[in-house]
């Protein structure tokens, strides 16, 4: 007994002592950068008197206010690797070990680079045309939500101010974002994110929980209505159906369900929580237009691979029949190029915007967008590639 208290100890301590290193030194360890990709730090030698030059956002500023406001839902750790919030679900970690969340990082992780250095790649293009829409990057937000009972952000920031600076600072980097549905969420807060998405002229993917068919074809109908590019369903959140509020739904789908949804709309119907080749096909069978490769960040289901360990496979059977986001741990540029190389046209950064939302608004997002934008450029001219669209796997060292 006198071992299991010991080791119970241990344990916190451990908690204790990664929760004080984050608060007083986690934004220290960040570089700083600029807003705007390719901005001189280096100030004009006379600003105009009337019109001074406006100090730029830094990253660390971001972060350091986002860890405030986040603190104790998301500690903002220097390296976001699911470890400090194990378990804390509700909250921003991996369920029950967290396990899912540590495997979503671990994979890419092990994942490294080839240098090359002879040839005459020099200006990479990193943009990319979904659905007749042309991206500035290959990165797009992921579905985030639960401000109150995920971030804990009662009183510091609403949902509409929330959606609007995750979409805006998508926009303003040249991308688009995802707006979030969510279990307990009443009709209303679903509609204030779609009236954001229809604020950017549809720019932007709205998700939907996998509710009854009733419930979401009537989102569907929302969506259509506010201008939306497409619409997902994260089916993985399948998982929380036992622990579901009192009066709402979510459910595993059947092949004859998804085609129902498929040929419902005109609207791109993307399933989100694929993680075997099997399901991946049979996506593509009931007439999906694209599908998430992801373990809905390690939050439903503990002990299963990281999304980089099964992405692979699935391309090599679906690249070209469908589009293929991928999502889970991704960091920085180099992770986004090692997810291209494994097979994904595009992906989905969930927890560094969230905070860059709730840190920096609109221009926190862009700017953590940007930074990875610069650092992908980066890999892509140090391994010898051209385009974001014809990303070679043999750039990788598995």
């Amino acid at each position: 007994m006198q071992d299991k208290t010991n080791n119970q100890e241990s344990s916190l301590t451990r908690r204790d002592f990664i929760k004080t290193a984050a608060i007083g030194a986690g934004a220290a360890a960040i570089v700083s950068m600029s807003l705007t990709e390719g901005q001189s730090q280096t100030q004009p030698a006379e600003a105009p008197k009337t019109q001074p030059s406006a100090t730029p956002l830094k990253l660390e500023d971001v972060l350091k206010k986002a860890r405030e406001k986040l603190y104790p839902r998301c500690r903002v750790c220097p390296e976001c690797d699911g470890r400090a919030c194990s378990g804390e679900v509700p909250g921003m970690g991996g369920i029950g070990s967290g396990k899912s969340f540590h495997n979503n990082y671990d994979s890419l992780a092990k994942i490294q680079l080839k240098m090359k250095t002879f040839h005459d790649v020099k200006k990479p293009d990193t943009s990319i045309t979904l659905w007749g829409h042309k991206l500035a990057v290959p990165i797009l937000s992921a579905a985030t939500g639960g401000v109150t009972y995920n971030m804990g952000l009662k009183g510091k920031m609403t949902d509409e101010e929330y959606i609007d600076a995750l979409l805006g600072g998508c926009i303003k980097a040249g991308t688009i974002g995802m707006a979030a549905d969510g279990i307990g969420d009443p009709l209303d807060i679903y509609e204030i994110r779609l009236k954001a998405v229809a604020k950017y002229n549809g720019k932007a993917i709205a998700t939907i929980k996998p509710k009854t068919q009733e419930e979401i074809i009537k989102r569907i109908r929302m969506i259509e209505k506010a201008g939306g590019l497409a619409f997902a369903v994260d089916i993985d959140s399948a998982g929380r159906a036992a622990r579901a509020l009192p009066g709402q739904t979510v459910e595993p789908k059947t092949m004859k369900q998804l085609k129902e949804l498929a040929q419902c709309t005109k609207l791109p119907f993307i399933i989100k929580g694929i993680m075997t080749v099997e399901e991946a096909e049979m996506a593509v069978e009931c007439g999906a237009a694209g599908i998430v490769v992801s373990n809905h960040g390690g939050r439903v289901l503990d002990h299963t691979p990281g999304s980089a360990d099964v992405l692979a496979p699935i391309a090599d059977k679906v690249k070209g029949k469908i589009v293929i986001f991928v999502d889970g741990g991704i960091r920085y540029g180099a992770d986004v190029l090692k997810m291209l190389a494994l097979g994904a046209d595009a992906v989905l950064v969930g927890r560094p915007l969230l905070r860059g939302a709730v840190g920096g608004g609109q221009d926190g997002v862009a700017l953590l967008i940007n930074k990875m934008k610069n650092e992908l450029v980066d890999s892509m001219v140090l391994t010898g590639t051209a385009d974001v669209k014809k990303v070679k796997r043999d750039i990788l060292i598995v």
